[in-house]
């Protein structure tokens, strides 16, 4: 698998078709930033079918929407099935790991103030 990672912000005052500023690339699960702060972060992540991210943790709550296909998230251990338009936030400190039996797009925000929860 590859991962790529784009760290730049969009530019602002632009307007953008959010589905359409990441592509597909084969074996691979690609990021690119859109805005990037000390409080918090909005990626949009593409997964290639067959790619999946290990399992990790957060210390904050992060929202997922899917914005092209459907994705497979598991949240402690509890299986969901996120079809295009479908969100859901990450509580902070869970496990979760994203699975693509299916190419997918999604936009996801974490929110760094108020974890002291």
């Amino acid at each position: 698998m590859k991962k790529q990672t784009e760290d730049l912000e969009l530019e602002k005052g632009t307007a953008h078709i959010i589905v359409e500023i990441i592509e597909y690339m084969p074996r691979a699960v690609l990021h690119k930033t859109i805005i990037k702060k000390i409080t918090g972060n909005v990626t949009v992540t593409s997964f290639d079918a067959g790619e999946e991210l290990d399992e990790k943790l957060s210390p904050f709550d992060i929202y997922v929407q899917i914005i092209d296909g459907t994705a497979e998230l598991i949240i402690n251990d509890e299986k969901f099935l996120l079809k295009l338009g479908n969100g859901i936030v990450i509580p902070a400190h869970a496990k979760h790991k994203f699975q693509a039996s299916e190419q997918f797009k999604m936009l996801c925000t974490v929110i760094k103030s108020g974890y002291e929860d």
